[in-house]
């Protein structure tokens, strides 16, 4: 008999049943007129939510649930999979709440039908209908996979997302906290936290309940972001709407008032919680100690991990790491070695972060030995080494020049079956680099690239820093063309490592070039960047250039600084634009940018190289009142100028004001003085100061034995300069002039 042939009193039943009266009016008398009219009548629906349909949509709708439920009952899987493209969310919601009570055939409409329809647009509604046969068969993570869609739909509020999983609870399901539970966790697990705050709202206000684990999850979220203030404010709403705290809360939010910095505000809150039946427990003492110690308030947290004992509760391995941790920060190592000690003798096994914390302490301190025997320990003691571990002991060997020891540890690493990374590799490339071997630290970044690991832009930069250093620059130059070649993309670090290179090689034009596309990429040029191709400049003689620079620098609102002034006014000096360089002078001071030593000192020799070395005298005078305390460079330099204008008093008195300073006048100051006594021939006065010198403990250098063989030359006195020259060779100096 055909299922769709009724009596009427059969059709009266489902009548009641699913309240589709143009449905049945036609099923009766499928001719009748009356019947056609009734199609006209809008489905009112139980249901606010549910999505509006036309009235030429009712009939096809409601024949198409009949029709799936008998098949879904029937077992018919290939009949069902005819009516997917004839689906639509409305159909999904009515056939899945007609299986509300057989969440078997939910299940089985859901898989077979519903999600292997690829191109099938869903609603929130229907979405929230699967969401809810998932939950109540205990397919979570395929209900969080549907929630996960929900939340991401562009323009889906969250009244729209709550609303709907409200609203398509259907029959005799009951409100099911698990999905609202599972809304909040998911939209914590999204990385959604506001939007979380925002639907826990809604349903609060709604009244329904969300169980303390899920406001757990939202509270530590929160508070793992930092948004410790909106974790307040949802834990204060927590507390309201009655639902029962645990010690997890009671640890979130120790943890939120630890991140603010609020210790102070720590013993009342845990009062507060004692009061409701909630106690500390091994997590909060090791989360305030932990704070502590990262704030550095080392005492107080020995006096946390103290009155531990007080609770019944004892130290456990995460206190003690963190105790060492903070010690070492505080550079307090013997004191955090003494804890690792204190650990032994009670017999606790420290793990491989207790022993890394104070290998990086050690090698962060350059202390070879101490790092060795820390590491040979944490071997004694059955403790297996990381990548952490050996990565230290490789940087501190490594930048200390010490590769062969660096190697050592970089094979034994391999041993214990760790794969070397980007990090060592590129330790291992700068310590080689740093030794000036480059055939080396391209074999590393060869095996780098044989095991499979991508050089990144600091490997680039390693590499292209050493090669710049030894002078390289046409390699240089190719491995730039190589990292863009392969994608990584050169960054402000590489631009003016090769910019520096290209000028103390000189060659200024690919030197500008870089700079070009260096601001072509949007990578900002800085001081530095200006500094560097300002002195190339300078030191090819390129003034005009220079000026440009400068120009070019204010107006991108880059504005010098004493590094500067220096280069300017160090290189007018030395081509003899005396003026200039100090009508930059005048400028600096204008600027409230205070000279260093070495902008002082080129001042110096800007007046002496003009022969008026009074001025220069006058100049040290003012800088020495300014608080800028002159060096020997300072000092020899005046020297000098006295000495080429033949003033030879004033460069003694000079040389007394010196030693006065507890300057004492090094081998410069008398090679100048003896030089000078030389070109006046006034040799006795020569070898007095040579005797002078080496009482003092000076030995003569080169050009000391060259101002006196010339002296004595010129005052024919070609006995004494034999004797010098030949005392010179003894020495292992090699003259100037053959005899």
């Amino acid at each position: 008999m055909d299922p769709f042939l009724l009596n009427q009193k059969h059709t009266l039943t489902i009548l009641k049943t699913h309240k589709r009266y143009n449905f049945i009016t036609y099923l009766l008398n499928p001719a009748s007129k009356s019947s056609f009219r009734c199609l006209q009548t809008i489905e009112t629906s139980q249901n606010p939510y549910k999505e509006p349909f036309s009235s030429a949509t009712t009939l096809p709708d409601s024949l198409l649930v009949e029709k799936i439920i008998f098949n879904l009952k029937h077992g018919n899987v290939n009949s069902l999979l005819s009516y997917q493209l004839r689906l639509n969310p409305s159909v999904i919601v009515d056939v899945l709440c007609r299986c509300n009570a057989n969440l078997q055939l939910g299940q089985r409409f859901i898989d077979s039908s519903v999600l292997n329809g690829s191109n099938f647009k869903h609603s929130s509604v229907s979405l929230s209908a699967m969401v809810h046969v998932f939950v109540r068969s205990r397919r979570l993570s395929d209900a969080q996979a549907l929630i996960l869609r929900m939340i991401r739909r562009s323009g889906v509020s969250r009244v729209e997302v709550v609303e709907a999983l409200v609203s398509s609870m259907c029959g005799n399901c009951g409100t099911n906290n698990l999905v609202f539970d599972l809304l909040i966790r998911t939209y914590v697990q999204a990385r959604k936290l506001r939007e979380g705050t925002e639907a826990f709202r809604i349903l609060r206000s709604k009244g329904y309940l969300v169980s303390i684990n899920a406001c757990n999850s939202l509270l530590g979220g929160l508070v793992k972001i930092d948004w410790v203030e909106l974790a307040w404010e949802v834990h204060r709403e927590v507390v309201r709407s009655g639902i029962e705290l645990n010690v997890y809360t009671l640890n979130i939010m120790v943890n939120a008032l630890c991140k603010d910095g609020k210790f102070d505000d720590v013993k009342s809150f845990l009062s507060e919680m004692e009061g409701n039946g909630i106690y500390a427990d091994m997590v909060t003492y090791n989360t305030l100690i932990g704070a502590y110690c990262r704030e550095g308030l080392l005492e107080e947290a020995f006096e946390i991990m103290n009155s531990m004992a007080d609770k019944g509760l004892k130290p456990s391995l995460l206190t003690y790491n963190a105790i060492i941790n903070g010690l070492c920060k505080k550079g307090r190592y013997a004191r955090a070695k003494g804890i690792l000690i204190e650990m032994l003798n009670i017999g606790f096994s420290p793990d491989t972060t207790t022993y890394n914390t104070l290998l990086v302490e050690s090698c962060r301190r350059d202390n070879f030995s101490e790092a060795k025997e820390i590491f040979g320990e944490m071997l004694r003691q059955g403790v297996v080494p990381d990548l952490v571990s050996f990565s230290s002991l490789i940087a501190v060997f490594s930048r200390n020049r010490h590769l062969d020891q660096a190697l050592v540890y970089f094979r034994d690493m391999k041993k214990f079956g760790l794969v070397p990374d980007n990090v060592i590799y590129t330790v291992l490339m700068h310590g080689y680099c740093r030794n000036g071997n480059m055939l080396e630290a391209l074999k590393i970044r060869d095996e780098m690239l044989e095991q499979g690991c991508v050089l990144d832009v600091i490997a680039y930069n390693t590499i292209l820093n050493g090669l710049c250093k030894e002078k390289m620059l046409t390699d240089a130059d190719k491995l730039f063309d190589e990292m863009v070649e392969r994608g990584a993309l050169p960054d402000f670090y590489t631009f003016t490592t090769l910019i520096h290179g290209h000028c103390q090689d000189g060659n200024m034009t690919k030197a500008l070039s870089l700079f070009g596309t260096m601001t072509q990429r949007n990578i900002k040029p800085d001081i530095v960047a200006y500094n560097t191709l300002i002195d190339g400049f300078c030191k090819v003689g390129e003034m005009e250039k220079a000026s440009e620079l400068w120009d070019g620098m204010i107006s991108r609102r880059i504005f010098p600084n004493h590094i500067t002034y220096s280069i300017l006014i160090n290189a007018y000096c030395s081509v003899g634009h005396v003026s200039e360089a100090f009508r930059l002078w005048d400028v600096m001071i204008e600027k409230g940018i205070k000279p260093t030593l070495v902008t002082c000192n080129t001042i110096i020799k800007g007046y002496c190289r003009s022969g008026d070395s009074s001025k220069a005298d006058e100049f040290l005078g003012r800088m020495i009142a300014k608080g800028v305390a002159p060096d020997h460079i300072s000092y020899n330099t005046l020297i000098n100028g006295f000495v080429r204008e033949d003033n030879m008093d004033k460069a003694f008195l000079w040389i007394n004001k010196m030693e006065k300073e507890g300057l004492l006048p090094d081998i410069i100051t008398y090679n100048v003085v003896m030089n000078g006594f030389c070109r006046q021939g006034r040799m006795q006065e020569a070898e007095l100061v040579l005797r002078k010198m080496i009482e003092k403990g000076i030995n003569p250098d080169r050009s000391t034995y060259t101002a006196l063989i010339n002296g004595h030359v010129t005052q024919d006195n070609l006995n004494e300069a034999f004797r010098f020259h030949d005392e010179m060779l003894q020495r292992g100096f090699v003259p100037d002039d053959v005899f």
